[in-house]
């Protein structure tokens, strides 16, 4: 597989990822301050 591909890739799912995480704990803390 080419390298640049594979980085791209990787890239690409840190992202996915990271959005995952931020929209998770978003919606956490909005749940949270709203039940306060």
């Amino acid at each position: 597989m080419d390298k640049k591909q594979q980085s791209t890739f990787s890239k690409l799912t840190k992202v996915v990822v990271w959005l995952m995480l931020i929209v998770t704990v978003g919606s956490v803390l909005l749940t949270a301050i709203l039940n306060i």
